[in-house]
């Protein structure tokens, strides 16, 4: 878990954080398409900040580097997947929970393909810093889902270790990804509500033979 780690602070030339706020929100809305449309490295800070709808000036007062911006791209997915998720509750440990989880970071994933694809095609452009950072954040994402399902092994739900809750949770999280990196493909056979549903199935049904 992230509760000690501390957030990389992107610089900045403005004082008022609903204002950068509101700007970086728009220039990472812009700076997605237009990374999805042309790759991180042929995009330049002019296009970034035309797409985002200001001066490259403005866009200057809220980022440093082309790197800030793509930063901020993937901060900004795990800030949105880690809200969702906080929000379940999982104080019961039922099954009900878990599959209720999986079914939000299905969704959220399926209304941000764009910034999941890019973020994994892009990661490795990042400072090293900023790239721990991020593998960090991942890892919280993992913890979550960890959380979660050891409350169905307390609660009797489940039976299995703690090694094999550590790998349930990183297949969720990867097959939750995977509909980004592979909707191309699965779109053609599923709906996201029933690739979701067909995802719960076969996790459950693996986590429930180990009973």
């Amino acid at each position: 878990m992230l509760e000690n780690e501390e957030k990389i602070l992107v610089q900045t030339n403005v004082k008022d954080e609903n204002l950068i706020e509101i700007r970086r929100k728009q220039i990472v809305s812009g700076a997605v398409k237009l990374f999805r449309e042309k790759g991180f490295h042929r995009a330049t800070t002019r296009e970034i900040a035309k797409a985002a709808g200001f001066s490259i000036g403005t866009l200057y007062e809220y980022i440093r580097t082309k790197e800030d911006v793509l930063y901020l791209v993937c901060d900004n997915i795990y800030d949105q997947v880690i809200q969702r998720l906080s929000t379940i509750s999982t104080s019961k440990g039922t099954l009900e929970e878990l599959k209720l989880a999986i079914k939000q970071y299905f969704s959220l994933i399926d209304s941000m393909v764009d910034e999941f694809t890019i973020m994994y095609q892009e990661t490795k452009s990042l400072p090293k810093d900023k790239q721990q950072y991020i593998l960090q954040k991942e890892l919280e994402m993992v913890s979550l889902f960890e959380k979660i399902i050891k409350n169905c092994v307390q609660s009797g739900e489940l039976t299995i270790s703690n090694q094999e809750i550590y790998l349930a949770a990183n297949l969720l999280v990867v097959q939750g990804q995977a509909w980004a990196f592979r909707k191309w493909a699965l779109q053609k056979h599923f709906t996201i509500e029933e690739y979701t549903e067909a995802q719960i199935t076969m996790c459950l049904s693996g986590l429930l033979h180990y009973e």
